[in-house]
């Protein structure tokens, strides 16, 4: 990430990585990252074709999609959610032509550079129920209404379930105004103006799966 980012945002970031680094696996996040650009298509991603972009036995991969949690299968036995998922939650993943999810509003900010295109994000004021509307770009967020829109972050705690402990509290408000009585529930938590909350992703991601928007560990 440039060396523009505030100071403030890389010390968040830090402390997010190192939780999250140290609840989820290098094989797990390795996963993740080669997953988030075939769910991108909008169907069910098999454990062969995983196998075959990581150039691993089918065998070996399965064993190692099923150690992690969070991740959402359909009956068939194919990935269907991770991060990125087909299934409903309240944040709308938008782009040309269909309609994904996230399981968290950062998911959805930092998702378009790693998959390197364009959404149009909504979701639900986690306390209002206004709808919060962003657009997002691989190279920043172009639009927020309402423009005081926050997004909320907490600190993971160590857990392999990424998703309850971390991404069910990550949700957008409509103004920190909006956001305080959460917060007085969440010690250690904190809110985030929507381009700030962008930022913080594009520094996790690139600190998670590196520069490039193809992510790796």
């Amino acid at each position: 990430m440039t060396s523009n980012t505030p100071p403030e945002i890389e010390a968040l970031a830090a402390i997010l990585e190192r939780g999250l680094r140290g609840s989820v696996a290098p094989e797990g996040i390795l996963l993740f990252g080669h997953l988030l650009p075939l769910l991108a298509e909008g169907r069910p991603v098999s454990p062969q074709r995983i196998a075959n972009v990581l150039g691993q036995p089918r065998d070996e991969v399965l064993a190692a999609l099923r150690r992690l949690p969070s991740l959402e299968w359909d009956a068939a036995g194919n990935v269907v959610g991770a991060g990125l998922t087909l299934r409903p939650t309240p944040h709308h993943f938008c782009l040309t032509g269909q309609t994904l999810f996230t399981w968290c509003a950062l998911d959805a900010l930092m998702y378009p550079a790693l998959i390197g295109t364009s959404v149009r994000v909504e979701s639900p004021c986690a306390a209002t129920g206004t709808p919060v509307q962003v657009i997002v770009t691989p190279d920043g967020v172009e639009q927020v209404k309402p423009a005081e829109a926050v997004v909320s972050v907490v600190t993971p705690e160590a857990s392999p379930d990424v998703r309850r402990m971390f991404c069910d509290h990550v949700n957008f408000f409509r103004s920190a105004e909006a956001a305080a009585a959460w917060l007085a529930q969440h010690p250690g938590a904190t809110t985030l103006p929507v381009a700030e909350a962008y930022q913080l992703g594009r520094r996790l991601a690139a600190s998670i799966y590196g520069p490039d928007p193809n992510p790796r560990v």
